[in-house]
């Protein structure tokens, strides 16, 4: 008993840093509390119900999902890469591959409309070759969504595979086990956690996505209208319905990640 008396006390924060992380956290609930206390919740049911948002639901559940399994597919080599192998460049290539993270969203989509647009660097081979046509298309939400989420998944995947024991990769290939099997039975199980972290975190912005989306792949309902583009276009002509709508949002990504941070995000109880 006197020990764990004693861990408490070493553990107590002081008064002031009490008081500005309770500072902190009225910060990040205020919004909330802001949605809840002005939701109409009369008009909650038929709000969700309204074809539109159904429609615009419907589009950001397959666009993330598609996003996230492209993330998933490119980025996870891409982390190995960074976090196993030194090559001349490699800080310009992380650098490179993290800018999506601190660019505007806008600027992003403005990049990409510049890339693969009708005139751009590689869309106009695109439409001229293969008649692909990317911007303002479902297609170029998903490509909006994965460029801002995938850093998420990537730089999640390679601090734990940094941290993760490479000599057991080693070992494995020393018995006979190949490149490919050792990365399947005993890299990817040693950052299972890392991988659902770096995927939910990936689903959860591409969900959230606007910027890049608006820019690169329009705002047209039941075609490229998500869930952000729709409470921005009814805010100003239905604001009860976009607050509903962003209060979904909210709730969705919050119980998300409430419900996966204990087992998946590194969550846990603090020491006594």
């Amino acid at each position: 008993m006197a020990t764990r008396t004693a861990r408490r006390v070493d553990n107590a924060l002081p008064w002031p840093a009490v008081a500005l992380a309770s500072l902190a956290i009225v910060f990040f609930a205020l919004p909330l509390a802001g949605l809840i206390g002005r939701a109409p919740w009369s008009e909650v049911t038929s709000s969700l119900r309204s074809v539109r948002v159904r429609q615009a639901l419907k589009l950001s559940v397959i666009c993330s999902a598609c996003a996230t399994a492209l993330s998933v597919l490119l980025g996870l080599p891409l982390a190995w890469l960074l976090a196993r192998r030194r090559f001349a460049g490699q800080s310009v290539v992380r650098a490179l591959c993290m800018l999506s993270m601190v660019l505007p969203p806008v600027v992003g989509g403005v990049a990409l409309l510049l890339a693969l647009g009708p005139d751009g660097l590689v869309g106009e081979w695109l439409d001229r070759w293969f008649d692909v046509h990317l911007p303002f298309t479902a297609g170029g939400v998903v490509i909006a969504q994965t460029f801002v989420a995938m850093p998420f998944f990537v730089i999640t995947v390679e601090a734990a595979l940094r941290g993760a024991d490479a000599g057991q990769d080693d070992t494995a290939r020393t018995l006979g086990a190949s490149s490919w099997y050792s990365f399947r039975r005993v890299t990817l199980p040693g950052i299972r956690s890392a991988l659902i972290a770096g995927a939910v975190l990936s689903w959860a912005r591409a969900f959230g996505e606007f910027g890049a989306t608006l820019t690169f792949a329009g705002n047209f309902p039941g075609k490229t209208q998500t869930l952000p583009l729709s409470v921005y276009s009814t805010l100003s002509t239905d604001r009860p319905q976009a607050i509903v709508v962003a209060l979904f949002m909210v709730v969705v990504s919050f119980g998300v990640l409430v419900a996966l941070r204990g087992r998946w995000l590194g969550g846990g109880d603090p020491p006594l």
